[in-house]
This record gives structure tokens, C-alpha cells and sequence, in this order.
């Protein structure tokens, strides 16, 4: 994977100062260097500027960006971050079509897919991407996202200037752009957070290119095209039929996703997700000779004081053993404990850009910084709970009848640390309803179905545009922050679009959570794996870090120049620590309970004041 950044104005004549802005590109690269330690590079001309950092992992030696290609008397530039996987198919018919490589990048092929095919052919494009693209000959640049929204991509207007990157920060390296907050970024973050609304970038004029979208920026002005969008249609396959394309589908995913110049690994928490990632990639590999590398993740003392609970109703280490033993890996069991994980709660914040997940997101973070050490990139399970239906509130009545977003139903816990005129003033019920009801509308309806089912089709779009998104950010901060790549085949567009078609019915039969997917695994996996009662990512049940956790918020409450105290109530603050935490009932998610509250309010301090926030 690798960092883009880069600028756009129809206008400029960037080479007659060459060396400033030359040096502006130079530091939009370093901001994102964790991105690409590998090689980075720029370009200028007059009208743009586009800059890239490198991480190595196809075409390690001709594989420098940014890329330029000419054809008969037309030239592009191109930067680009992430993975085509269908590549090797698309070059071939590219090559039958008279096409000539140089390297054997997967960059090359969007270059040439573009200058035979102009911006279409990006619906070609089976993968993971955000990447700027410059047409000398129409003095045009296009910026383009992948379908589901896996890798990154934000801008921002300067006056007649165009601004992009990969993350926030690299925005801000760019003259006069600087970071701020309005009312709408402050409801974001309290009403919302850590989601987010598609299309925006939560700082006061920063944007985020939706999924499947792309912009054409030129003379004329700006235009935003949708190329891809889920459509929703009668499913006409038997359910057997529909359990033999959807082993097909996941497979031939995870066999594409394994394409790689450098070893590969998996994250392995003996859940039905991570494992069937994880053995069908331990098959291939061993028809090669090779040894798959595994990582699991806990949290010190979770031995002694992990609660099993709705929503974590058992330890993952002994599947994870069985997995491991069944699938014959090279496995690691990685640990982070309570001072760690609390430690690294700012530098999340740092990847982020944004309060974000509190511990879920600086344990992932932690972790992925351990895996660096043996490999530089992983295949997870991702994805999948929210494509086959795998979270409680697709299953819950009560889901069904509340009119908000089933993993946040309530402002109450949101608001209980707050201030009573900061409550007053935000109108943060207001924003939190305004953003589920948009998504809601957008919702693709399939004529003649009854209520029930129209209802259920609501909850699984509001996953894949909301929840599966907000992962997906965590997925891919915390994993280029040091500079891994985080590979997630279930996120395979393909599936995506096959699995939103097929009826409930088929998804859950008999009840069964997840159904369809374990009925697709069943020539993959041991059965005691298979249908085990799904258990989501691990948090730590350690009194002590909560303790931790209240300690510091006190520290930070005590200084009168920590920024969040314009938000924050001391006195409610005392009582909500005098409270003995819930853990069975988040306010986010499946994890997020009162600790994380506590970490997200030291969060958001801290990005307050790393940005110069202020309310």
C-alpha cells in the first residue's frame, strides 16, 4: 500500500516555482511516510502536483511512483494506493488489444486501462484504491475511490485550488489549509462518532471522496460521477445453487488477495471469518511449500478477569489452538497490556486524525506494529458480519422498532459526561437522526416485499455504509501507521453485491447467524470452529485499566487549558467514575462500554489540542 497526496488548479503555473512547490509535495509525502517507507516521489507541471509514498509490495523494482505513461502524443501521471487484484486478467486483454508494458505494477494497468479506455474503465477495477490521475492532453485530473471504500482519500477547496491525500494530516501541509471546527464537525464527533458521515472529513471544509466515486476536475469545474452503487434485484438461485457461488465467490477472493511479491500472513481469532481466510490461504501457500504466518491478539489477564457476556460470550484462544493445529500455521500469539494500551489510546488518534475507537482501535494499533516485525501484509476477516448478517442488532426486535442506528440507539450515554449548555446548544439528537435517515432514503428497495424484510434491507445498508466503513478506517490507520498492508477479501465487491440480494431466509437459515457463510466454510473448516457462536474482537475485562483510564481523564480535567473541559461536566465526570461500568451494554458497537467512554473523552482531548481546537 502507499500514501497519495497532491493539488490541482487549472490556473497555476507550478513550474515557474518549481522548488516551492516541489518542497509543498515533499511534505504532504513525509507527513504520510508511515504509509510508504519504502520509496516516495513527486511530480510537477503546470496545473497539478501529485505526490506518493511507497510500501513494496508487487513490483518491488520498477514500481515507482508517480508513474507517467505516454501513448502516441498523449500523456498521464498517475499516483496510486492499494491493490488491483484482477489485474493479471485485465493486462492480458490489454496486451490483445495492442497494449505494451514496461513494468509489471498493477499501477501500469490503470494507466493503460485509462488512455484505451478513458475514466470507465475504473468499473473494471476489481480491488482495493484511491488514486489522482492527470491527463496532460485535457489538462484534467481525476480522483477515484474504490466501491466499498477500503483505502482512503479526503479534499479540500483552497480559494481555486484543489487539495487532496490519503489522510487528513497530509491536507494540512498544504499552504493556508489549516484545521478547524464548526458545529456540524462537533456533532460528528459527540452524536455520531466514531463513525462518521459518508462524504465528509469532520474538520470545517475537508471532504471525503464517497465510495465508488470519482471526481473529473477541470477548466470547467468539478464533477462527481457515481460508477458503482449496490442494486438490489430478485435472487433467482436455489439455495444450494447460492451456497456453491458463495464458496466460489470467498475463495476465489482470498486467492486473488493473496497476490503478492512478499510473504503473506493472517490474523487468526478462531472465528469463522478469520479462519476460513486463514485456512484457505494455508492451502495454497502449502501447495507452494510454504508455511503460513498467523497472529491472534488478548489482552493481559483476560485469563482471570475476561466476563462473557451478549456480546462476548467466550474466549477466542482455544479455537484459535485448534485452528492453528487444523490448519498447520506458523503462529504468534501477540498481548498488550493495560499501560500500552492506554498509552497508545493518543497515538491512534495520531492515524486516525480523529478520535476514533477508542482501545478497540489503539489494541489494533499495538498489535499491528508487532506483526510489522514478521510480515508486511495480512489477510483479515473483515467484513463479514455485516454482509451475512453476523451482528445481534440484525436478529433484535428491538432493531427493527427503534428509528436510529441499530449500534447506537440512544443519545444518553453520548451526552451523560457533558456540559448542560453544551447539550442545550448542539443539536446533537437532531444531527444523529438527520444522518440515519438520509442513509435510510438512499436504502436500494426491491419491489413487493413485505415490511419485515424491507426493514431488514435497511439495517444491512446502514452496516455496509456506516459500521462496516468505520472498521474499515480502523483496519487501514492502524495498519499503515507502521507500515502494513491489511488485505479484506470479504469486502470483495463481488460479494457484496451477491450476498445484498439473497434473501434472509437463505442468509439465516433456521435461525442459524451467519448460515449461508457457514454452509459455504463447511469443506473448509472442523465443525467445532465452524459453528461456534460468534464472539467479536477482544477488549480487556482488567479492573486496573479502567483505573488507569479515570486517573488520567481526572489529570487531564484538572488542567485548566485541557480543551475538552469546554465540553465536559468535572461533577458528572466524579459521579460516572462512582459508577460501577457496564460492560454488557455499549454505547458503540459491541465493545464499546463505559471504559471506552472514558477513553474516547481522552481522545478527544487530545485532538483538540493536537489540532488547536476549539469549541
Amino acid at each position: 500500500m502507499c500514501g497519495i497526496a497532491g493539488f490541482y488548479n487549472p490556473k497555476m503555473l507550478y513550474t515557474k516555482e518549481r522548488e516551492r512547490w516541489n518542497e509543498i509535495l515533499n511534505h504532504m509525502n513525509r507527513i504520510q511516510k508511515h504509509r510508504g517507507p519504502d520509496d516516495e516521489g513527486i511530480y510537477l507541471t503546470d496545473g497539478c502536483g501529485l505526490a506518493h509514498v511507497r510500501l513494496s509490495i508487487i513490483d518491488l523494482s520498477t514500481g515507482h511512483q508517480p508513474m507517467i505513461r505516454k501513448r502516441e502524443n498523449r500523456s498521464c501521471a498517475i499516483v496510486y494506493n492499494g491493490e488491483i487484484y484482477n489485474m493479471l486478467e485485465l493486462k492480458k486483454e490489454l496486451i490483445e488489444k495492442g497494449e505494451e508494458f514496461e513494468t509489471t505494477s498493477d499501477t501500469e494497468v490503470i494507466l493503460a486501462g485509462y488512455l484505451k479506455e478513458g475514466p470507465d474503465f475504473v468499473k473494471r477495477l476489481n480491488g482495493i484504491f484511491a488514486f489522482a490521475l492527470w491527463d496532460e492532453n485535457l489538462h484534467r485530473l481525476m480522483i477515484c475511490r474504490d466501491p466499498i471504500g477500503v483505502k482512503p482519500l479526503f479534499y479540500t477547496k483552497r480559494e481555486d485550488t484543489l487539495v487532496f491525500s490519503s489522510e487528513l494530516k497530509g491536507l494540512f501541509e498544504f499552504p493556508g489549509v489549516k484545521p478547524s471546527l464548526d458545529q456540524d464537525g462537533l456533532c460528528e464527533v459527540i452524536a455520531l462518532g466514531p463513525a462518521k458521515t459518508p462524504g465528509k472529513g469532520v474538520f470545517a471544509g475537508v471532504s471525503e471522496l464517497k465510495s465508488g466515486h470519482y471526481l473529473l476536475c477541470s477548466e470547467d469545474g468539478i464533477l462527481d460521477r457515481t460508477y458503482w452503487s449496490l442494486k438490489s434485484a430478485p435472487h433467482e438461485d436455489s439455495f444450494e445453487t447460492t451456497i456453491e457461488k458463495t464458496a466460489f465467490l470467498i475463495e476465489d477472493a482470498i486467492k486473488h488477495q493473496m497476490l503478492s511479491d512478499i510473504p503473506i500472513s493472517t490474523f487468526l481469532s478462531g472465528g469463522v471469518d478469520s479462519s476460513l481466510v486463514t485456512a484457505i490461504c494455508a492451502k495454497e501457500l502449502k501447495k507452494q511449500g510454504k508455511v503460513l504466518n498467523t497472529f491472534s491478539f488478548d489482552f493481559t489477564g483476560n485469563e482471570i478477569y475476561f466476563q462473557a457476556n451478549a456480546f462476548q460470550p467466550s474466549r477466542d484462544r482455544p479455537y484459535v489452538d485448534q485452528m492453528v493445529k487444523y490448519a498447520q500455521t506458523r503462529h504468534y500469539y501477540l498481548e498488550c497490556d493495560n499501560t500500552e494500551l492506554a498509552d497508545y489510546l493518543y497515538e491512534a488518534v495520531d492515524a486516525r486524525d480523529l478520535p476514533c475507537m477508542a482501545d478497540v482501535e489503539s489494541s489494533m494499533l499495538y498489535f499491528c506494529k508487532k506483526v510489522t516485525a514478521y510480515n508486511k501484509v495480512t489477510l483479515t476477516g473483515e467484513c463479514a458480519d455485516e454482509i451475512f448478517g453476523g451482528y445481534p442488532w440484525f436478529h433484535k426486535k428491538e432493531a427493527f422498532e427503534t428509528d436510529a442506528f441499530p449500534w447506537s440507539q440512544s443519545m444518553q450515554p453520548r451526552t451523560q459526561l457533558l456540559k448542560d449548555e453544551i447539550i442545550a446548544e448542539l443539536p446533537l439528537e437532531k444531527y444523529a437522526k438527520n444522518a440515519y435517515r438520509e442513509t435510510i432514503l438512499e436504502t436500494p428497495r426491491l419491489e413487493g416485499e413485505n415490511a419485515e424484510e424491507q426493514r431488514r434491507r435497511e439495517i444491512s445498508y446502514l452496516n455496509l455504509r456506516w459500521f462496516m466503513v468505520t472498521l474499515l478506517d480502523r483496519m487501514d490507520r492502524t495498519s499503515m501507521y507502521s507500515g502494513l498492508e491489511a488485505r479484506v477479501p470479504f469486502a470483495d465487491h463481488r460479494i457484496v453485491e451477491y450476498v445484498w440480494n439473497v434473501p434472509w431466509a437463505m442468509k439465516c437459515p433456521d435461525g442459524m447467524v451467519k448460515g449461508l457463510l457457514r454452509k459455504a466454510g463447511e469443506k473448509y473448516l472442523p465443525k467445532e470452529v465452524l459453528y461456534r457462536k460468534k464472539s467479536p474482537y477482544p477488549k480487556t475485562y482488567h479492573p486496573g485499566y479502567e483505573a488507569e483510564l479515570a486517573r488520567r481523564l481526572k489529570e487531564v480535567l484538572h488542567n485548566p487549558s485541557s480543551p475538552v473541559n469546554a465540553l465536559i461536566d468535572l461533577k458528572k465526570v466524579e459521579q460516572f467514575l462512582n459508577t460501577p461500568s457496564d460492560y454488557g451494554k455499549p454505547w458503540y458497537g459491541q465493545l464499546m462500554a463505559g471504559p471506552q467512554m472514558l477513553a474516547y473523552m481522552l481522545q478527544l482531548n487530545y485532538w483538540m489540542e493536537k489540532y488547536k481546537l476549539h469549541v
